[in-house]
């Protein structure tokens, strides 16, 4: 007989090599970051842990390396919530790598207190949207170079309560922890439908992924009574290894089974909210990023 927790499990395996090819993974130190990363390790890719925390970035890569045979994982140090440290991040990567397959911008912050990046941008948005298009705008010459190539976008179904506030994107005059989590989670799904745009006919295709309720460490800025009813239905939520089915998904599979610019749960195409297929706002936000960050992307 099926659990229950069994019904909202999706089942896909799949045996395609990814030997030769060259994997970045945001935020891959723990959680769905870190079993993505192994998955592609066992495929046979090399991959790339970007961690803000080198100790635990190395611990994962020995981890991975212990559990893989022949895994070729290494760790490098990338801080989202400070431009200079992707600069730095970017510039490594051009020095030491000649080709890049498949970048996944997965790391984020959830639900925190209000705080604010090196640059000045709030946290969330700062890290979760404006960390990643900032990183994919100074990888994506070794992304064109290495075609075909693939970026995924790891989101949230708390985008479908997401509105991108331009006037108050550094949340100065209000900010509420879920709010601004799921304006980042929307920017997330717009920046993916944009990007695709620019880059299809480059070779480079672009994928938004709802990885489900997962059983990680983002309880760490909720409220008390809320990670009380996160454990209690512990047991109902995916494990991290479930939780990167859907990004491990969007990596392997042949590209006539995917739609570029498209969201996928359950390693199937998903719906996204109305705000979320607003073209108007995802080329507002694509220049507003542009001016934030101070660069040119057309």
């Amino acid at each position: 007989m099926q659990t229950i927790r069994s019904l909202f499990i999706h089942k896909w395996t799949s045996d395609v090599s990814l030997e030769g090819k060259t994997a970045i993974i945001t935020g891959a130190n723990t959680g769905i970051g870190k079993e993505t990363a192994k998955d592609l390790a066992a495929r046979g890719a090399r991959v790339i842990l970007a961690c803000r925390d080198m100790a635990k970035g190395e611990q994962a890569a020995r981890d991975i390396m212990r559990e893989v045979e022949g895994a070729r994982v290494l760790a490098r140090q990338l801080d989202l919530a400070d431009t200079n440290s992707i600069c730095q991040f970017a510039e490594n990567v051009y020095n030491s790598e000649k080709n890049l397959h498949v970048l996944v911008n997965n790391a984020g912050v959830a639900i925190c207190p209000h705080d604010i990046t090196v640059d000045g941008f709030e946290m969330q948005f700062g890290v979760n949207h404006l960390g990643h298009f900032f990183l994919t705008f100074l990888l994506l010459d070794l992304l064109k170079h290495s075609a075909p190539s693939r970026v995924i976008n790891v989101s949230s179904s708390a985008h479908t309560m997401g509105r991108i506030n331009f006037e108050d994107l550094r949340s100065e005059k209000d900010y509420h922890p879920v709010s601004a989590y799921a304006q980042s989670k929307l920017a997330n799904i717009l920046f993916t439908r944009e990007l695709a745009k620019r880059t299809e006919a480059l070779g480079v295709t672009v994928y938004s992924v709802d990885p489900g309720m997962v059983n990680t460490d983002i309880t760490r800025h909720i409220r008390r009574p809320l990670v009380d009813v996160f454990k209690r239905f512990s047991t109902l939520l995916k494990t991290p290894a479930e939780g990167a089915c859907t990004t491990i998904y969007c990596i392997v599979s042949p590209e006539n089974q995917l739609l570029t610019g498209g969201h996928y749960k359950e390693c199937a195409t998903s719906q996204v909210c109305r705000a979320g297929l607003d073209d108007g706002t995802a080329l507002k936000l694509w220049a507003v990023s542009c001016h934030l960050l101070g660069i040119c992307w057309r």
